[in-house]
């Protein structure tokens, strides 16, 4: 216990707190019961959530107890977003979702012995409150002058405007503190730091009510290098849920992670020691081209929302499609979501021509700089060499029965020399 506020500070993870004397003393004395509130505005945590679970997980290795909080209420409602108000989901889906995230954290943490982790849904105290009990109770603790100074009222206020309902969002979420004040002894809340106003106004709000000091710690919003939203691609946010974003493309996208980062990025989401970190850093900066740091953050991150088996996997298609194995020993679901991040040709018939298809993909701009390309032993498919500038599909896979050698029936990789790389596939059997 009393190592842990240094761990969270040399790991980047503390952007404020409340006084920071008194939080660290009560870190030390433990064990402290703390929460970290998700509202289910969607199917899946996505990755920038996980800094806020890993940390829970860091302060319960360290002997303090969590409540994790799905919020079955605020989650109804909405924090303001600064730029629109949210659309309203349904009650039947936002109890769906609530269940699929008390699933995808419970694997992170321990729901036994002396720390153990309870799930908690703040729809289970506030259902029941009326509208006056929750005015009197709640509301008439808040200045309406400091709620208006919110950053993202205040954005709201000067663009579109905002509804009562995402304005009073606070006191949803400051009754929460109190209300797990009172049923667990709750004395620390853990957020991002775009939480950072919705958590203090609970610290406040126990405060005023029960008498007691409680405690506040905000992590900092991560970014990339060029101050863009951590978390974000092209094709959207990196979810958790395997379903939404593939286990290949997840590690792909920490495999990616700008070499200026990657060493904060191990800090805040790999549970490597300190010196096992400290000389990735030293590596990428040093030998950035072998790009060590980055595979360890993949592997760990990965294995940690994925398991190791799907981070095998995932490293063995990754091998598989640059030439470094066979790739019929790939397995279907892992090809199916490494494909799905490369260009892709959908065409009719095994008689389409390579060449047609290296254009057709991008990995050529024309036919006839794709006839060059084979021409000068630089087409794959399926990691074998295409000679003739004429071969057709059919033809690479000739001597057996049509699509027999596509893999797993449908598929077949494009390479274009050693790193350019893009998926062939053929449409399900009706």
């Amino acid at each position: 216990m009393s190592d842990v506020w240094d761990e969270l500070q040399w790991r980047g993870l503390v952007a404020q707190s409340t006084d920071e004397a008194a939080l660290r003393q009560a870190l030390q004395t433990g064990p402290l019961t703390y929460y970290v509130g998700f509202d289910p505005t969607a199917a899946s945590l996505h990755v920038g959530h996980l800094v806020q679970v890993l940390t829970a997980r860091r302060l319960q290795q360290a002997g303090h107890k969590p409540l994790i909080l799905v919020g079955g209420a605020t989650g109804l409602v909405g924090d303001p977003r600064p730029s629109a108000e949210r659309t309203m989901n349904d009650p039947d889906t936002v109890a769906g979702w609530v269940g699929r995230l008390q699933a995808q954290i419970a694997p992170f943490l321990d729901f036994t012995g002396p720390a153990a982790a309870t799930m908690v849904n703040n729809l289970d105290w506030t259902a029941s409150m009326s509208a006056i009990e929750f005015l009197r109770d709640v509301g008439k603790h808040f200045s309406v002058n400091r709620m208006l100074d919110r950053e993202a009222v205040a954005k709201r206020l000067a663009s579109t405007g905002i509804s009562f309902t995402e304005f009073a969002y606070v006191l949803l979420q400051s009754n929460d503190y109190l209300q797990l004040h009172r049923r667990h002894g709750c004395s620390l809340q853990l957020g991002g730091s775009d939480q950072w106003g919705n958590i203090t106004a609970g610290a406040e709000l126990v405060r005023r009510v029960d008498g007691q000091v409680v405690h506040a710690l905000a992590t900092p919003l991560l970014t990339k290098a060029d101050g863009t939203k951590f978390g974000k691609t092209e094709s959207g946010a990196v979810w958790l849920d395997a379903e939404l974003t593939s286990p290949y493309a997840f590690y792909q996208f920490w495999l990616n992670a700008e070499d200026s980062q990657v060493e904060g990025y191990l800090k805040a989401f790999s549970f490597r020691s300190r010196e096992e970190i400290t000389e990735l850093g030293r590596q990428a900066r040093e030998a950035p081209k072998a790009r060590a740091a980055q595979r360890a953050l993949a592997h760990d991150v990965t294995a940690l929302v994925h398991g190791e088996q799907a981070v095998r996997a995932v490293e063995e298609a990754s091998a598989a499609l640059f030439g470094g194995s066979g790739l019929s020993g790939v397995d279907e679901r892992t090809l199916a979501g490494a494909l799905a991040e490369l260009p892709t040709a959908a065409p009719d018939s095994l008689d389409v021509s390579i060449a047609q298809l290296l254009a057709e993909t991008g990995l050529a701009p024309s036919r006839s700089a794709a006839r060059r390309t084979i021409a000068e032993g630089g087409a794959y498919v399926n990691n074998t060499k295409v000679t003739d500038t004429d071969a057709t599909l059919a033809d690479v896979v000739s001597g057996t029965e049509a699509g027999a050698s596509l893999l797993h029936g449908r598929y077949a990789v494009l390479r274009r020399g050693r790193k350019s790389l893009a998926a062939i596939a053929f449409s399900l059997p009706q």
